[in-house]
């Protein structure tokens, strides 16, 4: 099998480059080799390396930034997308993309979003990921689209590692409470798609995160109370991370407070089931402590 995987200097990206690599002959081209911006260079890789699969982890993730760089977040999360599902349905090769959960509103309460539910962005980053998920969806390709959230890795910029960061010589930290989701590993996404690629599952929308739920006040205790179970050294602890609400905390970009997405498609399609969030910001953070 011939694979073209797009964004591997990205956190997602830099998993798949590991986890693919045993399916094929892959092509993973970095910026310096191709411009994906530019929709004629897209074109004229695609056509001369003519992958059977296409893993595109490349996308605008910056959110506040994409407030004012509209352009440019629509090419990468939306015209790029819909390119690569024409080439897609055009030459018979399949095609996985990753989604957010910023294209849900953040309404519902406590109850997790459906692939089904209703969608309504609120912000620039959100309406341009459900643009290419809609083209992607209606070009006639053969798909795969994880919808995912909040993520984070062992490298690159993250929540995690800004956190452990400010930890370091901050004595207590503000962090917002009313935004509720599941903290996704780049690990895990790369691993269940090398998993749904190898067992051929069925074309469509999935949900993939891992198993239960926290808020970002949580998820940072949570990183604190396992670095300082490490031998971390860090000005404060987990009683130091005090809760404030979305509105005490402006930015440019509005996000929804209810991240939760139900996994149960995913995992009864390719009968596994997903890890807990608390279990794989252990191993997450163990990973990145011993770099």
């Amino acid at each position: 099998m011939n694979i073209l995987l797009l964004g591997k200097t990205g956190q997602v990206g830099f998993e798949l480059d590991r986890t693919l690599a045993p399916l094929g002959t892959l092509n993973a081209p970095g910026r310096e080799t191709l411009d994906l911006f530019n929709e004629k260079a897209v074109a004229n890789y695609l056509a001369s390396i003519k992958p059977d699969l296409i893993v595109n982890a490349a996308a605008w993730t910056a959110v506040d930034a994409a407030e004012d760089h509209q352009a440019d977040a629509e090419r990468l999360n939306a015209g790029l997308p819909k390119q690569l599902a024409g080439y897609s349905a055009a030459n018979s090769a399949r095609l996985v993309h990753y989604s957010s959960d910023y294209v849900y509103s953040g309404d519902g309460g406590d109850q997790a979003w459906l692939e089904t539910s209703e969608t309504g962005p609120l912000s620039v980053y959100g309406s341009t990921k459900l643009e290419g998920d809609q083209a992607i969806e209606q070009s006639g390709a053969d798909y795969l689209i994880f919808r995912t959230s909040w993520v984070y890795s062992a490298r690159g910029n993250n929540f995690m590692k800004t956190m452990l960061r400010l930890a370091k010589n901050k004595a207590e930290l503000n962090i917002v409470a009313d935004q509720v989701g599941a903290p996704t590993p780049a690990r895990l996404i790369a691993q269940v798609t090398t998993l749904a690629i190898h067992g051929n599952l069925a074309k469509g929308l999935y949900h993939l995160a891992p198993r239960g739920e926290t808020s970002w006040h949580g998820f940072a205790q949570e990183i604190f109370r396992l670095a300082q179970k490490n031998g971390e050294q860090l000005a404060m602890g987990p009683e130091n991370a005090h809760p404030i609400p979305t509105s005490d905390y402006s930015t440019p970009a509005m996000r929804p407070l209810n991240s939760r997405m139900d996994v149960s498609k995913l995992e009864q399609t390719l009968n596994i089931r997903l890890p807990d969030w608390q279990s794989q910001l252990d191993q997450t953070l163990s990973e990145y402590l011993e770099q």
